[in-house]
């Protein structure tokens, strides 16, 4: 049986989308709970798991920086499929609890920004607790006493596994608010060089010099004029030195094989360094 590592505990978004493809690719994984992202990533790149599924963007609140960190210092993960996740927050509480008299509400960082409107609304007194997941928010309020009058944004798994009641359903600001996830698998190093774009999407990180004027444009150019669409562009810091920059190109596969392998090429001669993360199916749930 294959191993897929997730973000834990049980109860989070990662596992729900991982139960949610499971399903759909009928697959018969057996889910690994890791403490974080990193985590998930390092064992992929150790061959302890057979693959991973992180998160790697929400659309409202932007990059998880250390999914694309490890990603761009690694030379032996490469993506397998990225899955687009609908993200739905629930407000839950202990059965019998008035939840317009909640005091407290805890959840991760990102629900709580997600949900940002909702919480000026209704709850303008009430505390603002994050933990570090919404499953450890459920676990808090499940551990409370009736009269604390707490309350957590979670998902409807999370609640359920906790005791909890749904108090309030699709809270988040955006109805439209959506994760992608990366399925990660290990790629050895001395792997061929992908020379056919099978799949919707390519995923391809360099650096360039950024002291010289207009070397980005530069570079973009070069997918422009090959037709090539490029879906998503990302920097981050290079970690070497003030001012250097990575950056991390998603582009269609519309364009076909030759233009692809054409333009990467060209990037690559323009580049102190670059590397192709694979190339993936996207799939919707």
């Amino acid at each position: 049986m294959k191993t897929l590592g997730i973000l834990g505990p049980r109860g989070t978004h990662s596992e729900e989308a991982a139960l949610w493809l499971k399903k759909f690719l009928r697959e018969d994984w057996r889910l690994e709970i890791c403490a974080d992202i990193f985590d998930v990533l390092t064992a992929v790149k150790e061959r302890k798991f057979d693959a991973g599924l992180v998160p790697v963007e929400n659309s409202l609140e932007g990059s998880i920086n250390i999914t694309l960190d490890t990603l761009a210092r690694s030379d032996t993960l490469t993506i397998t499929r990225e899955l687009v996740w609908p993200v739905k927050n629930f407000l839950m509480t202990k059965p019998l609890v008035d939840f317009r008299e909640t005091k407290k509400i805890f959840s991760h960082t990102q629900p709580l920004a997600q949900c940002r409107k909702f919480l000026h609304k209704n709850f303008p007194d009430a505390e603002i607790i994050s933990t570090n997941s919404t499953a450890r928010a459920a676990e808090v309020v499940a551990q409370s006493d009736v009269e604390e009058n707490f309350a957590a944004i979670c998902t409807e798994r999370a609640g359920k596994l906790n005791g909890l009641v749904i108090a309030a359903k699709d809270i988040q600001d955006n109805p439209h608010n959506s994760t992608r996830f990366f399925e990660i698998s290990y790629r050895p190093r001395d792997a061929a060089p992908i020379e056919h774009f099978d799949g919707d999407k390519v995923l391809i990180i360099c650096q360039i010099d950024g002291s010289r004027a207009g070397s980005l444009c530069s570079v973009l150019e070069e997918f422009s004029k090959r037709g090539v669409n490029m879906t998503r562009i990302e920097s981050r810091p290079a970690r070497t030195i003030l001012g250097a920059y990575i950056f991390f190109f998603d582009l269609e596969t519309d364009a076909g094989d030759d233009a692809l392998r054409e333009s990467i090429a060209a990037v690559y001669d323009k580049s102190i360094w670059l590397k192709n993360l694979g190339v993936f199916p996207v799939t919707y749930a």
